[in-house]
């Protein structure tokens, strides 16, 4: 059976065992958002939820209470996507209202995933980086999301997309609700193994 979203094809690569349904509401984002979120981000949340793996953290389109420290939302790294796409003046070959850059992850290399929203149907949107050390500050890959990560783990992009590189054992990704009750409970959000008193 086909699969549109090319989730199958990433669970095999990055196990969903420790995420969760983020149980997203549909409606409240969409207004939030003014427009339908892509079929794979929503296809990733319901199994993956929002979180991360090897510095690579997705994020969630609407607040929700947490534990020990907020999650993330689109809202922050939307901002700081336009204001870097302002500040910079923009990129030579990419013409771009930033109004249309929308941000769905992060990296530790302070990387900001985003789509570009300008075609109608949001399954259709590329993905977007806008880079801290990378060769260009914004970098449009013709692919969605899910399509994204699934070859940043494969290592399929050339050039590298983000700042960061991956680690060598396989991906473990992690809910965030369950890093932080982790945290909480004195162990390393995600290993699970106790953590250094120091830590």
């Amino acid at each position: 059976m086909e699969d549109p979203t090319g989730i199958a094809a990433l669970a095999r690569i990055l196990p969903p065992d420790l995420g969760t349904d983020e149980e997203i509401d549909r409606a409240a984002a969409e207004a939030r958002w003014g427009t339908r979120l892509p079929q794979d981000y929503m296809a990733f949340m319901s199994m993956w939820g929002a979180g991360s793996f090897d510095g690579v953290s997705i994020l969630m389109p609407l607040p929700k209470e947490y534990v020990q420290w907020d999650p993330g939302t689109f809202e922050e790294e939307t901002e700081n996507a336009r204001d870097t796409w302002e500040m910079l003046g923009g990129q030579q070959g990419l013409d771009i209202d930033p109004d249309g850059i929308l941000a769905w992850g992060v990296t530790s290399g302070a990387d900001i995933l985003c789509w570009l929203t300008t075609d109608p149907d949001p399954d259709r949107w590329p993905v977007l980086v806008c880079g801290r050390h990378t060769r260009e500050d914004f970098t449009l890959f013709s692919c969605g999301m899910v399509e994204f990560l699934r070859k940043l783990l494969l290592n399929e992009f050339d050039p590298y997309p983000i700042s960061i590189g991956l680690g060598d054992a396989p991906p473990r990704y992690v809910h965030w609700l369950l890093q932080q009750r982790r945290w909480k409970a004195g162990l390393d959000r995600y290993s699970g193994e106790p953590r250094p008193a120091n830590h």
